[in-house]
């Protein structure tokens, strides 16, 4: 594929339309589908769209054995409907008062008496004890998904999603002859020209942005200290031992505890 019909690939994924980018390299629109057929250019966007619809449907079918659970374990106490809605929107806010309203319809002032009455109930209290364990296994499956997209972030780099080509290209004048040095040598200019690798290869999850710019493509990664940030803070204390790996390990969490000590102190 030719540099300009890579750089009208990233223009149509972008969202350019066919006139927009036949106008922008000054060709027919005709050429522009010859591009998109011969580079397989919705390759990128339906694998862009699949990945989107597989999560969607993963978080969809994630909420859907939450509410299964939540409900068999209401069903399970013997509370009444009122009662069981009250456990629901108990867990959303931790607040009684705005939990009874919701469930009961009641003005503030009674569900601020009702509300703590219900909290005291011992059934009640059972089932609010057994969705909260249901509910921090399902966020312990969750972060840890979360926690691998972050190792992802950290470990991730822009040679994980494009390419480019080096070349030497002689200078010329106004007038298209060639340039030459003191000594009668072509003078060259190194070039690189940087495209997205195939679709298929590339892990649209590590990208945060992309589009066509002033000066051509953009592409933009996730945060890298960020993520790392994030992966440091929960990694387990090191072990204390004469390994290289760990005294470095230990240095960094020595390092992170003087930052925070920092910054809690009050002046």
């Amino acid at each position: 594929m030719t540099k300009r019909a890579e750089e009208a690939k990233a223009d149509y994924l972008a969202g350019l339309s066919y006139k927009e980018i036949a106008k922008r390299y000054n060709v027919s629109q005709s050429t522009v589908r010859n591009w998109k057929s011969r580079g397989h250019w919705d390759e990128g966007q339906s694998a862009k769209e699949s990945a989107t619809e597989n999560a969607t449907a993963s978080q969809k079918s994630a909420t859907k054995r939450d509410i299964v659970a939540m409900q068999e374990t209401l069903d399970a106490t013997g509370l009444t409907e009122k009662q069981k809605l009250f456990c629901a929107y108990y867990l959303q806010r931790f607040n009684a008062t705005w939990a009874y309203q919701k469930a009961y319809g009641s003005n503030y002032n009674t569900a601020m008496v009702e509300g703590n009455k219900l909290l005291r109930n011992p059934k009640i209290i059972e089932a609010i004890k057994d969705l909260k364990a249901k509910q921090q296994q399902s966020i312990l499956m969750d972060a840890n998904d979360v926690l691998l997209q972050y190792i992802k972030q950290a470990t991730a780099s822009l040679g994980d999603v494009i390419n480019y080509d080096s070349y030497d290209t002689a200078l010329q004048d106004e007038d298209g002859n060639p340039l030459f040095d003191e000594d009668n040598n072509l003078i060259r200019k190194h070039s690189a020209d940087i495209y997205l690798k195939p679709s298929d290869q590339v892990d649209w999850s590590l990208i945060e942005d992309i589009h066509v710019g002033r000066d051509g493509l953009v592409v933009k990664l996730y945060d890298k200290q960020k993520a790392m940030k994030e992966l440091l803070d929960r990694l387990p204390e090191p072990v204390d031992t004469n390994q290289d790996d760990d005294a470095f390990l230990k240095a960094i969490y020595e390092a992170k505890r003087g930052t925070d000590d920092d910054e809690n102190t009050t002046v």
